[in-house]
């Protein structure tokens, strides 16, 4: 389970930003950095393809909104988004509690 919660990391946190409302990918981008205080960053070319994989499984909705001339493409979490956070965050819940149970042998030790 912790091989899929670590290879998740960036679906999670996306999801859990967009939880909040609706974002475009640089937004997205900005603010999981912005939020993790510099020790998580994702670059645009890794959030933007879980954002189209998200999208294609009907994780995320989308509008388009021409800003400056440019087509910009806003997220955010549709039903099934809603329940796939919820199923992400049961599993980070898993993840904490085992590092528990592991830091009390641990200590035992």
């Amino acid at each position: 389970m912790m091989h899929a919660f670590t290879n998740g990391l960036p679906e999670l946190l996306i999801l859990r930003k967009l939880s909040a409302g609706e974002l475009y990918g640089y937004q997205l981008v900005s603010e999981i950095a912005k939020a993790g205080e510099g020790r998580i960053k994702f670059s645009e070319g890794c959030v933007y393809p879980v954002l189209h994989r998200l999208e294609s499984k009907g994780i995320l909705a989308t509008r388009e909104e021409e800003v400056a001339g440019r087509l910009r493409r806003y997220y955010r979490l549709s039903q099934s988004g809603k329940k796939r956070l919820a199923q992400l965050l049961d599993e980070l819940q898993a993840v904490n509690r085992s590092v528990d149970l592991i830091g009390g042998v641990a200590h035992a030790l």
